[in-house]
């Protein structure tokens, strides 16, 4: 199934303010949403729809809650999500960390106590659309562990992301953006949907047998684990995610101290915000970093490789792609989204139009 990106943008909101959202914030997340998928993150766009629904209904997820600042020190910033809708409430979060590293030139950003707040590169793009360096550690509470550490298998953590972002002045920035486990949790979900194996090296089953059926990951009870990607490399970022994401922003773990039983989804995140500017000469990192990003992309491409990227083009070589031809949905999870809409009353003509 194919769907162009502003009528889906328009059935997610209207599925979202029929849950009880606002429509202002049901819009965001819903354009959140779909601007994953077009940029090719279908784990982290449209899919989580229902579960958003879900909560809501639980009560987990407070959908108007606002970003809250609990402690002020300057170029340190705390801010308490409430546990309301992510990506809402990390974007007022985020503007005000770029609002204070304008002023000072730096801003260290804690989001504590958001529940799920999507694509992480969005907020890296939203620094640097307002030509900020931003540095992002996330973790992921609020149910159990699903991913082992390296060397290990038990889970102890779950996919904590990491992104980094740098401005570019053409705005095609620079954005490092990926979970620290081999895939994301939401990439394993898209291929459960279309019955389709993973990549090898992303499960293991808990006897240490590796595994490429995502079946093993959502079904039964001895259930497979996720790895970290990269061997040590991944397992040590998975680790700082957690460490600088959880204990120090969120001040909430994986330990099994900690909730686990919450109920939904739960992003703890550390930012780091830079001004260019307060090093004294934007002009001339702009230009070095220029010159280097354009000595990578003329790199001989390997074989059965078109051309070297940076990181942040495969994204908009799928914007463009997908804008012009539409997003794909899955039929699973589009009986998901239809099953979502009609708890909350959206009726089956939204879905013809």
């Amino acid at each position: 199934m194919i769907i162009e990106a502003d009528r889906l943008t328009d059935l997610l909101a209207k599925i979202l303010e029929h849950a009880g959202t606002e429509p202002a914030r049901a819009r965001i997340c819903a354009e959140h949403l779909v601007a994953a998928n077009l940029k090719g993150h279908d784990s982290h766009g449209v899919g989580m729809a229902p579960s958003y629904v879900r909560w809501i209904a639980s009560g987990k997820l407070k959908p108007n809650a606002r970003a809250q600042v609990v402690h002020d020190r300057g170029a340190v910033m705390v801010v308490d999500g409430g546990f309301g809708l992510g990506q809402p409430v990390a974007r007022e979060a985020v503007d005000l960390a770029i609002a204070r590293a304008a002023e000072l030139g730096v801003c260290c950003l804690a989001l504590r106590n958001s529940c799920h707040i999507g694509r992480i590169g969005t907020y890296g793009e939203q620094c640097a659309d307002r030509g900020m360096i931003s540095m992002h550690y996330v973790n992921v509470v609020g149910a159990g562990p699903a991913v082992a550490p390296f060397g290990g298998r038990e889970p102890r953590m779950l996919t904590n992301p990491y992104c980094c972002a740098i401005p570019r002045p053409g705005g095609e920035h620079v954005v490092l953006d990926f979970a620290t486990s081999a895939i994301a949790i939401g990439k394993l979900r898209v291929a459960y949907m279309k019955g389709e194996p993973v990549q090898p090296g992303a499960l293991v089953e808990l006897s240490g047998r590796a595994t490429e059926d995502p079946r093993t990951f959502f079904e039964g009870q001895a259930r497979s684990l996720l790895l970290p990607f990269g061997l040590h490399k991944g397992g040590g970022l998975q680790i700082l995610c957690e460490l600088l994401g959880g204990a120090l922003a969120g001040q909430w773990t994986m330990q099994p101290g900690s909730d686990r039983t919450f109920g939904a989804a739960v992003n703890n995140m550390l930012a780091i915000v830079i001004d260019p500017d307060a090093f004294g000469d934007r002009a001339a990192f702009e230009a070095e970093a220029e010159a280097m990003l354009d000595y990578i992309r003329a790199t001989a491409p390997a074989e059965g490789v078109d051309r070297v990227r940076l990181p942040g083009d495969p994204e908009r070589e799928s914007l463009a792609q997908r804008s012009a031809a539409g997003i794909p949905i899955d039929e699973n999870t589009w009986a998901q989204i239809r099953d979502a809409a009609e708890s909350v009353g959206v009726s089956d003509p939204a879905f013809g139009a």
